[in-house]
């Protein structure tokens, strides 16, 4: 019994590692265009691909930008997708 219990943990840790990895190498790769970076990381990701949304100031402008950042969970490499203004993002659709 015991040690189902330590391996629902281990596996807890190991999905925390995972998103902390993801956050920093997302922050990092966002990082050259925008001030202090906020990541949102998508604890799991898909099968392949972690995946996170970076936002903040551009550097040296007005206004907020968002990108995608997907992480590859195979060679550790980041890439982000186009920039997209925050305000024109919509969480909830148009009714």
């Amino acid at each position: 019994m015991a040690a189902a219990g330590t391996a629902r943990t281990s596996s807890g840790d190991a999905w925390q590692e995972f998103a902390t990895e993801v956050d920093s190498k997302c922050k990092q790769a966002a990082g050259a265009s925008i001030e202090s970076p906020h990541a949102v990381v998508d604890p799991f990701g898909s099968e392949h691909f972690g995946i996170a949304l970076v936002t903040g100031k551009p550097k040296g402008v007005n206004g907020f930008v968002s990108y995608f950042c997907v992480y590859d969970k195979q060679t550790k490499e980041v890439e982000l997708g186009s920039e997209m203004k925050t305000e024109e993002m919509r969480i909830l659709p148009d009714e």
